[in-house]
């Protein structure tokens, strides 16, 4: 019995070693497809800033910022074959009913990860690089470095789609009955203090208007979850 134990076990391991090798040549093809067309993701990334030319003030920053937004670029068209290989690897544990839950999970958060990253896109960044540009403009000339600023753009992008999974995750507690509806409901007063604080650490100017602009639809979402939560 031990052995049959531990040869189930090998089985296991080297099925995720295949998996993971799977998902590693289509992020490794997708790179390589992404690098061709890095020029026009790049022109997209910038077009928020209303027009600047970055520079660069390194020998290897342009080189080392052209690979980084291919690998991004790489990332996201292999993220639905890094998914499936997740999800056939996880789902021969799980029971039929949670396996349903697991087809659900994966469109719902890549739907709502794009939400965010196009409200952060459009809706987010243009105020934010206005005001960035702006702020002490008479006493200094704006020169951004291109590769703080695709680091800064991605980064804003990537967390404002995080904070947009706060209904699936509020679901899935709930699910799990680890929260329900009526606990989420009484939470509502530190939810909304939260979501400020949220903003606040995402959002990089300081001015109210920004932070509202992101805490107000994490509270939208919030809510949205505690539907969700009735219904799970």
């Amino acid at each position: 019995m031990a052995e049959e134990d531990r040869m189930t076990l090998i089985e296991h391991l080297e099925e995720l070693r295949g998996r993971i090798v799977k998902a590693a040549l289509a992020l490794a093809l997708t790179t390589l497809v992404s690098l061709l067309f890095t020029d026009r993701v790049m022109i997209a990334l910038l077009a928020p800033s209303g027009g600047i030319k970055p520079i660069f003030l390194r020998p290897t920053e342009m080189f080392l910022t052209y690979m980084r937004v291919g690998l991004i670029s790489g990332v996201a068209l292999s993220m639905p074959v890094i998914v499936y290989q997740l999800m056939r690897f996880l789902a021969p544990g799980l029971r039929p009913n949670e396996k349903k839950w697991l087809y659900v999970l994966v469109p719902a958060a890549t739907g709502f990860f794009l939400a965010g990253a196009a409200f952060a896109y459009f809706l987010m960044l243009p105020f934010a690089l206005q005001y960035l540009l702006t702020f002490g403009s008479d006493l200094v000339e704006a020169k951004w470095a291109i590769g703080e600023y695709i680091s800064f753009v991605t980064s804003l992008l990537l967390w404002v789609g995080v904070a947009f999974e706060t209904p699936l995750v509020v679901f899935f507690m709930a699910k799990l009955r680890i929260v329900n509806a009526k606990k989420l409901s009484s939470y509502r007063k530190y939810a909304f203090v939260l979501a400020f604080v949220i903003a606040a650490i995402i959002t990089p100017t300081p001015d109210p208007f920004n932070q509202t602009m992101v805490a107000v639809p994490i509270i939208l979402l919030y809510e949205l979850g505690i539907i969700l939560a009735r219904f799970a």
